[in-house]
């Protein structure tokens, strides 16, 4: 996941602003980590690069 890509992305419960925590880097891009959302607390991981904004509820 390109960095830049936070300013586009919200929170699909809420719409509110993500922050992004890296745990391993290839260059800039991010390819694990979590997205939360400081709002309703929830977390979304990324996982080889991808983000997932499935709501908690939706994933496997």
């Amino acid at each position: 996941m390109n960095p830049d890509l936070l300013e586009v992305l919200c929170c699909p419960l809420c719409k509110g602003d993500l922050t992004l925590e890296a745990k391993s880097k290839d260059g800039e891009e991010i390819l694990t980590g979590t997205l939360t959302c400081p709002n309703c607390s929830v977390v979304y991981p990324i996982e080889d690069g991808i983000p997932n904004l499935l709501p908690p509820d939706e994933r496997d």
